[in-house]
């Protein structure tokens, strides 16, 4: 493949990028299903491509409107950028103060766990009783809810070489449709909560309708609003600043790239020689992608840039775009190479873990965040719900929409919960290791511990979390609906995502 074969694929994914964008501001209906414009650009090249006009005959050819070394190049770019953004989450990041940070994390926390977990259970009980015996589906299936919808496009596509490693490449395109229905259902189903919590009194600071302006609606700013993208750290006539950054990501990147070849060879040296009872080696870390890793490679990087004292070299702002770049360029590569086929083929399966994943989202926001939670549970707990729904910015876009002034402090305990949760579910480790352990010990003893896992979120909250908020509360009411401000109040914030 040609290096001009690669520059223009890249070409297109801007080019579909920019089409989104206008369908953005253009139709009203997208803009009332606040549909990211990656998406609709990555529906489009689905349309035009392979799986859907290059079935019928005409002067195109059987990839529709593309080469095939455009949509090979495609089909290969979520696997890397994914790698990019785990690398650039940390990286910029202020830590807020400990004791702040425990107190406001451990509810927050508590309901992100019981998401993700809870994602794990119900999706393996469903295959182990239903969609492996009356679809034959793999037992893999199990945990195509939680990488779908609370992993969301990245993950699912940066976990397809392992999938299709495992004999389950199928599974891969069911995960970035899942992905595709929770970020859609996420925001339509969001706005319903967050108009139904507004009618009936359980949102706190939005009071009347929840809609945002039309330009808001179309993803624009205003021409009186002035947002800064980033802050310029290194002077341009020595290194240009989004170079600088680019560099760090890279630095990131290749630190997890070498704690996963020692954690291979490690595992090569140790227990991969022990033989399962179908002959496979027992091997997890030889299937583990490398995505994971690099999120702590970008840890590494921040933790030796606060002790070098060049910490104030590395914009947050700077990452986010970085990020945001990557994650763009690679919803529209995964939708538009998403195999239809394989979605068709195994339709039953796909249409019951959609359900099922909406259902327990809905339902465990509605019942366990009002009773975790105490003060501002609603626009607290939607983050959650718009996260485990799809990604991150789904969440975000939630608390934007209840929230619109960061009146509460759902943004800020949403950071905090990140800095534990991230590196396990969603995209992290626990996410990384499922798929091969179900591969190699079935699914029920993963049944097993995420049961463990999703118990002690739900009882820790209830037990120990609700009593300390609900003490919050009456101290708060005490004073006459005012707050005491917390010790580092200032720090902490400035440690919290910009709601804009």
């Amino acid at each position: 493949m040609s290096a001009d074969a690669i520059g223009f694929a890249l070409l297109i994914l801007g080019l579909a990028l920019l089409i989104g964008k206008m369908m953005r501001v253009g139709f009203g209906w997208v803009q009332s299903l606040f549909l990211p414009s990656s998406i609709l650009g990555g529906a489009l090249l689905l349309l035009l491509g392979p799986q859907v006009l290059g079935k019928f005959d005409g002067p195109w050819g059987e990839n529709g409107l593309f080469t095939e070394a455009m949509v090979d190049v495609w089909s290969a770019l979520p696997g890397l950028l994914i790698s990019v953004i785990f690398a650039t989450m940390f990286l910029g990041q202020k830590l807020p103060t400990l004791k702040r940070a425990v107190k406001l994390v451990g509810p927050q926390l508590s309901l992100g766990m019981a998401f993700g977990s809870g994602q794990y259970v119900v999706g393996l009980l469903l295959a182990a009783l239903v969609l492996v015996p009356m679809f034959a589906a793999q037992p893999m299936t199990g945990a195509l809810i939680e990488i779908g919808f609370e992993g969301g496009h990245g993950t699912a596509a940066g976990m397809r070489g392992v999938m299709e490693d495992l004999g389950f490449g199928e599974g891969a395109d069911l995960a970035v449709g899942l992905a595709t229905v929770g970020i859609v259902g996420g925001v339509v189903l969001g706005i319903a909560l967050i108009n139904w919590g507004v009618r009936t009194g359980k949102t706190e600071i939005l009071k009347g309708d929840a809609k945002m302006s039309l330009a808001e609606q179309r993803g624009l700013f205003r021409k009186d609003e002035n947002f800064s993208a980033g802050t310029m750290t290194s002077r341009p006539a020595s290194l240009e600043p989004l170079s600088l950054h680019m560099s760090l990501t890279a630095l990131a990147v290749l630190l997890g790239w070498l704690i996963l070849e020692g954690l291979r060879w490690v595992e090569q040296q140790t227990y991969a020689s022990v033989m399962l009872d179908d002959n496979t080696p027992l091997e997890i870390f030889a299937y583990v992608p490398l995505f994971p890793m690099a999120l702590l490679g970008g840890v590494i990087v921040q933790f030796a840039a606060v002790k070098g004292g060049f910490d104030h070299l590395i914009d947050g702002a700077t990452m986010q775009r970085i990020q945001g770049l990557a994650l763009d360029f690679l919803i529209v590569a995964a939708i538009g190479t998403l195999s239809l086929t394989a979605i068709g083929e195994n339709l039953g399966t796909f249409i019951i873990l959609s359900v099922a994943g909406i259902v327990f989202n809905v339902t465990l926001f509605l019942l366990l965040a009002p009773r975790i939670i105490g003060r501002y549970w609603f626009e607290r707990g939607i983050g959650d719900f718009g996260q485990s729904m799809g990604v991150t910015a789904t969440g975000l876009i939630l608390m934007r929409v209840v929230d619109p002034e960061a009146k509460s402090p759902a943004f800020e305990t949403f950071g905090y919960k990140q800095l534990v949760f991230e590196p396990f579910f969603g995209g992290g480790l626990v996410t990384a290791l499922a798929v091969p352990i179900i591969y190699l010990s079935g699914p029920w003893p993963m049944v097993g511990v995420m049961s463990v896992v999703f118990l002690i979120a739900v009882l820790s909250g209830l037990f120990y979390f609700r009593p300390r908020e609900m003490k919050d509360r009456r101290q708060w009411k005490e004073n006459g609906g005012h707050d005491a401000e917390p010790e580092g109040d200032d720090e902490a914030r400035a440690a919290s995502p910009d709601p804009a």
